[in-house]
């Protein structure tokens, strides 16, 4: 295996000595990075996860020519605050962004074709004066592209992707919006292009057509792919002279569970003869669907063949060996638009679905692949979160300004709470720093939860409750009553980290 830290020292000396040549010689030596982030895939939603009922066999053969964690963590159990998490390097106690705030609601209307929409769409933007994870790459010289769902900020707000350290994207500002997988419009923001902000890019094929109930079938745009599509022409555009980051952030698999009426549909259609259909939701935007198993399942081959094609790009551009990349999940799975996460057995044997702090709510799939530098067929129980991302892809690409000059003075408490796992990555876990604990708040179900060691408190509504996951991996047992000094050391823990927030308040525990 190659020893990548050596090579970034060595770059870092050459630099020294040849001022004139450092950033070009810089920009041949460090990887590229791409991370895959999927929406509302549980823990076991994959064939190398234990998934009986999917095929998955791109993300399958990636985990055996790569490194798979089985304690990898999101950064909170539902979108918008994972992804801030991963953004900002902040866990849910000190980020801005902990809930799914949004900003359309009460706002103009805007009539597409027979269909009214909103006139501003999005969520609760993240904090200007904290730096996040493109605005990093994008400082050290790496052209960023980022492919689906934003969900850090509203249209005309100070935190969008032009805003943000973004050089090209196409995609959904707004996570709402991202239901209909048939929408009345995507957005778009190409510096290549010439644009100067966030616009909107109206679909008129779909607009012909209304976006619920009867002929919203006949919509032919169908998002996932056209997102899929930009994203792989970004790849293709790559030269190799100049490093690149991309954040593919796919919607599927989450709801609503309509698509294309294809072959991967068929197949699943003929698999799961004996079905179950669902009733629609018109204010969620879930259209109704008539083979509910047989949707999910087809949209997480689809997503596995966009991994499949994602990986052949690299490889026909010659980029395979110098690229590293990351397929996760933002949250666990869902129950939204028919879904059936009982059914397929989804969460891999773990208590909880999205919205909760218990391990089936925030627990993940995380693999890795780097040719030659990170270990094949390896599995890594490294205990990991969304936090830990920024740290770790600044110590990957020699970043030696992190994190003291990215933290900005004028924000009261500003803080990066992740530790780099790149010697985990690496194979060298040896050399792994550990987490103490890891924190996930979430407001909406009024729920705290911690990881210290295999000690999981999970609070709700103020009362904490214990788990051992050694021996109680599903967290049935509540050890509470019986370990009062480890309940108050953890509760220790959360009234430590939480820091008060008027926008997404839990309740805390008492001592």
């Amino acid at each position: 295996m190659k020893n990548y830290r050596n090579l970034l020292l060595y770059t870092g000396a050459f630099a020294a000595l040849c001022p004139a040549d450092a950033s070009a010689q810089a920009r041949k030596s460090v990887p590229n990075i791409l991370l895959i982030l999927c929406d509302d895939m549980g823990y076991g939603d994959l064939g190398c996860y234990g998934q009986k009922y999917i095929r998955t066999p791109h993300i399958d053969s990636m985990a055996r020519r790569g490194m798979r964690f089985t304690q990898a963590y999101a950064g909170s159990p539902v979108s918008a605050p994972s992804r801030a998490s991963l953004m900002t390097g902040q866990h849910a106690g000190h980020g801005h962004v902990r809930g799914n705030r949004e900003y359309w609601p009460g706002s103009p209307e805007i009539v597409y074709g027979q269909n009214r929409d909103y006139g501003v769409v999005g969520q609760e933007p993240y904090d200007p004066g904290h730096v996040i994870l493109p605005e990093i790459m994008k400082k050290n010289g790496y052209a960023t592209g980022m492919f689906g769902k934003w969900a850090g900020g509203y249209e005309g707000s100070c935190s969008t992707p032009d805003k943000r350290g973004i050089d090209e994207f196409y995609g959904f500002v707004c996570q709402f919006q991202a239901h209909l997988y048939y929408p009345n419009f995507l957005n778009r923001y190409s510096a290549s292009k010439g644009d100067t902000t966030t616009v909107r890019i109206i679909l008129e094929d779909n607009i012909r057509h209304p976006m619920y109930g009867e002929g919203y079938e006949k919509r032919p745009q169908y998002s996932a792919d056209m997102i899929h599509r930009e994203a792989l022409r970004w790849l293709d555009s790559r030269d190799g002279e100049r490093p690149f980051f991309g954040l593919f952030t796919y919607t599927l698999p989450h709801a609503e569970l309509r698509q294309p009426e294809d072959s991967i549909l068929q197949y699943y259609k003929k698999r799961f003869f004996v079905d179950k259909t669902w009733g629609g939701s018109e204010g969620s935007r879930y259209n109704p669907v008539e083979h509910t198993h047989a949707e999910f399942a087809a949209m997480i081959t689809r997503l596995d063949i966009y991994v499949g094609e994602i990986l052949t790009k690299l490889k026909e551009k010659g980029l395979e060996e110098n690229t590293l990349v990351i397929f996760t999940s933002d949250n666990g799975p869902h129950e939204e638009g028919g879904a059936d996460p009982e059914f397929f057995g989804r969460d891999g044997k773990l208590r909880g679905l999205k919205r909760q702090c218990y391990e089936g709510g925030i627990r993940v799939p995380f693999i890795a692949y780097w040719p030659g530098h990170v270990p094949a067929g390896t599995e890594n129980d490294h205990m990991l979160a969304f936090y830990d991302v920024l740290p770790t892809f600044c110590d990957l690409i020699g970043d030696r300004r992190f994190p003291r000059k990215y933290l900005n003075p004028d924000i009261e408490g500003d803080c990066f709470d992740g530790i780099s796992f790149l010697p985990a990555l690496l194979g060298d876990d040896a050399r792994q720093q550990r987490h103490e604990f890891l924190y996930w708040e979430f407001h909406e179900t009024d729920q705290i939860g911690v990881r210290m060691g295999d000690w999981k408190l999970v609070v709700k509504s103020g009362k904490p409750r214990l788990y051992d996951l050694s021996r109680d991996l599903h967290e049935d047992c509540d050890l509470a009553g019986r370990y009062p000094e480890v309940v108050e050391r953890m509760v220790g823990i959360v009234l430590r980290e939480h820091t008060p927030s008027e926008l997404f308040r839990v309740t805390l525990p008492e001592i």
